[in-house]
């Protein structure tokens, strides 16, 4: 599946898709996802695809913005001071134990190809998280969004934030700290345009998540 990677998200966002879905990652970084980073932090991205959320995070001082990616494509994406690794996020052997302030992953485990993947991805975390480093995950959950979570033809696995929630607890070394079930919708693909002032707004109105919300937010740290 590796080597159709490039054409396959090439065709599934046109320039004009590919264009608002950065807006709407400059809104969620700037005014949700900031406050679980700090300024100095290393932040790794082990599924960075096209860079949305580590090219728009703020990093100062000592710290690093690391994205890692099967596609070959994704380091053109980056930012100059991101640094950049093709490879497997299972396998991020370039990096020390207990060398990661925060991992944040977006729409990712469904694409590995089974929960005995998914394990072996979060143990692989837990390996390069500092003690009290945090691993933020958004994520379709099956919950809400089953009538459209294989629309994907590299979709694998179906997660629930409850799933998701007991993963944690059998990989061990996790405690979860913030658990949203229905945070944003589903995808940026569909008719109506996203605009970054109704996306603040809708960051804003939190009853608007429990109707239109089929993706869940969490946040667990490394114990």
């Amino acid at each position: 599946m590796g080597e159709d990677l490039e054409k396959l998200y090439s065709n599934r966002f046109s320039p004009e898709e590919q264009r608002r879905k950065i807006e709407v990652w400059k809104i969620l970084c700037d005014h949700f996802f900031s406050k679980y980073i700090p300024e100095d932090a290393v932040v790794l991205d082990p599924a960075a695809g096209y860079c949305e959320f580590i090219n728009l995070i703020t990093i100062k001082g000592e710290g690093r913005r690391i994205a890692c990616d099967l596609n070959s494509e994704m380091p053109q994406h980056a930012a100059d001071n991101v640094e950049t690794h093709v490879c497997s996020a299972d396998d991020l052997s370039f990096l020390d134990d207990s060398s990661v302030d925060v991992v944040f992953i977006s729409n990712f485990l469904e694409h590995l190809k089974d929960k005995d993947s998914v394990m072996t991805f979060i143990k692989e975390i837990h390996r390069v998280l500092k003690p009290g480093g945090k691993f933020l995950a958004m994520q379709p959950n099956i919950r809400f969004a089953y009538d459209v979570y294989w629309d994907f033809f590299d979709h694998h696995t179906a997660l629930s934030d409850r799933s998701y929630a007991e993963a944690l607890e059998l990989a061990g070394g996790f405690k979860l700290t913030t658990m949203i079930p229905r945070f944003m919708p589903y995808t940026t693909k569909g008719k109506l345009p996203v605009k970054p002032f109704l996306v603040r707004m809708y960051l804003c109105f939190r009853p608007a998540w429990k109707i239109l919300g089929k993706q869940f937010f969490a946040v667990a740290r490394k114990t």
